[in-house]
This record gives structure tokens, C-alpha cells and sequence, in this order.
């Protein structure tokens, strides 16, 4: 493999492990959030009403910015009826041949959702619960998730290439 492949692959999984190391703290930080809300509410009565938006805010975060993480550590669901079979040779091919249809899936999905942002940002579109949030900040998130993941496909696809190849990455 090409030195520019290489040093991409390793850019992407460096940026995609911060980011998912960063990411990962996001739950405890919404369980505080829920469990200051529950004590404030039971013991002190005096609920916090936008609690579970934020919290809501919190969880999109975590899921879609941790998704180029949990590709990079092979920790996503995989149907297993006959992969488990094959080679790791015949595995790398398989996994570069559905990447290729994983790539074409986010690459739809990043231009719905660079139409979805660009169209709340435009318009100021909020939520609709008592406090108004905006919108825009977790569509950002969203976009910035999508275009991880694709990163950690593309260079996924390149590790299981090389891989089918007899070549280590």
C-alpha cells in the first residue's frame, strides 16, 4: 500500500480513537444530569424541565460520535452464519466488498444530513418543549458524525484490502 494510504489510515483511526475516548465520557455526564433531576424533583420538588432534552442532546451526541470508534475497534454487530467459516484472508475480502456498499450508505446519508443542518441553520428551527433549544448544535454533531464514520469506513475498507492482500497496515 501506497505511504499516503497508510499515513491516511492512521490519521482517521488516531482522530476517530480521540474522539471516541472523548466521547464515551458523555454518559456519565448524562447520568449525573438525570440523577441531579431525580434528587432535585423527589427530595427538593422543584423539577428541572429540560432536563430530557438535554439529555437527549447528550445521548445523539454519544451514539453518533462514537460510531467511527466503534467501527475502528470491530466492536459493531456482525451476522455470523458463515463468516466465522472463512479465512481471515476471506473475512478482509468480504469486509472490503460491504464497505464499499457501507461508503455508498454514508455518503447519502452526509448529504441528508448537510441539507438537514444547513436548512435548521437557515431557518433557526428549535425544539419544541417548554425551553426552546436550538437545533442547530446537535445537527452539526450529527453531520460531524456521519463524516467520521465515513473517514473509519473508507480507511476500514483499505485495512481489510490490505488484509486480503496478505499485507498488514
Amino acid at each position: 500500500m501506497p505511504n499516503i494510504i497508510k499515513s491516511y489510515v492512521r490519521g482517521v483511526d488516531a482522530l476517530n480513537k480521540f474522539t471516541g475516548l472523548v466521547t464515551m465520557h458523555l454518559i456519565f455526564l448524562m447520568i449525573g444530569l438525570l440523577l441531579y433531576s431525580s434528587i432535585s424533583r423527589t427530595i427538593f420538588d422543584t423539577p428541572i424541565n429540560s432536563v430530557v432534552t438535554i439529555s437527549q442532546f447528550l445521548m445523539s451526541a454519544y451514539y453518533l460520535l462514537g460510531g467511527g470508534y466503534s467501527m475502528q475497534q470491530d466492536a459493531h454487530v456482525r451476522m455470523d452464519l458463515f463468516y466465522s467459516r472463512w479465512s481471515p484472508k476471506g473475512q478482509a475480502g468480504a469486509d472490503a466488498f460491504t464497505s464499499i456498499f457501507l461508503v455508498f450508505y454514508l455518503v447519502v446519508l452526509l448529504i441528508g444530513a448537510i441539507s438537514s443542518t444547513v436548512y435548521t441553520i437557515e431557518v433557526g428551527q428549535k425544539t419544541r418543549t417548554l425551553i426552546q433549544y436550538p437545533l442547530a448544535p446537535i445537527k452539526i454533531i450529527m453531520t460531524l458524525g456521519v463524516v467520521l464514520m465515513l473517514l473509519q469506513a473508507t480507511a476500514t475498507f483499505f485495512k481489510d484490502l490490505a488484509k486480503a492482500r496478505g499485507v498488514t497496515l
